[in-house]
């Protein structure tokens, strides 16, 4: 008797475990689908756009990589909340499509993963929620202390920093080392 209560315990915890693992996964890919909404729905308007009523962040930009293949959306903010969705616009740096340093930053192992396979003179493409394309070019990679926030410094030339964690393949959370990666734009 204690084996068989023994055994169903057991199946119910696994059962658990596969429901939350396929609701994160369903949840992740119906967040994509509101997000893809969201930024149509921008691109309409002409400003930035929530993906979902209650969201406490907004779709500001596209983010593409032509060469690795990357199209995101970039929400407002860097909230863990944003973070959890895509990569997020640091509010206090420039805005997508206008003069200044444009700083996004995002999880090393989700939406970050690719910067470790950038390479100087890689195009990074951002969209504003108006409609228009500004081409940057990768000028540097670099890794930082968390400390060294001159990285995120720009004048009024358009840039881009893009910032995540580091090392990449590691399974301790957070720590202070960051990657950044820094490009200019290209002249129109």
């Amino acid at each position: 008797m204690l084996r068989k209560g023994l055994l169903l315990l057991a199946c119910c915890f696994a059962v658990w475990h596969l429901g939350q693992a396929g609701y994160i996964h369903a949840k992740a890919e119906l967040a994509q689908r509101l997000l893809e909404r969201a930024w149509e729905r921008a691109l309409v308007e002409g400003s930035a756009s929530r993906p979902w009523p209650w969201a406490d962040t907004q779709a500001v930009a596209r983010l593409q990589v032509p060469r690795l293949g990357i199209d995101q959306i970039v929400l407002s903010g860097v909230s863990g909340r944003s973070l959890a969705f895509g990569p997020g616009h640091l509010p206090s740096s420039a805005h997508p499509g206008r003069p200044g340093n444009m700083v996004l930053a995002g999880h090393r192992d989700t939406h970050f993963r690719f910067l470790r396979e950038l390479r100087r003179q890689d195009r990074i493409e951002v969209i504003s929620t108006d409609g228009r394309r500004r081409s940057y070019r990768v000028a540097s990679l670099r890794v930082a202390h968390e400390s060294d926030t001159w990285v995120l410094a720009g004048g009024d030339a358009p840039s881009i920093t893009l910032v995540t964690c580091y090392p990449f393949l590691t399974v301790r959370p957070g720590g202070p080392l960051r990657f950044v990666v820094s490009a200019l734009a290209e002249a129109i």
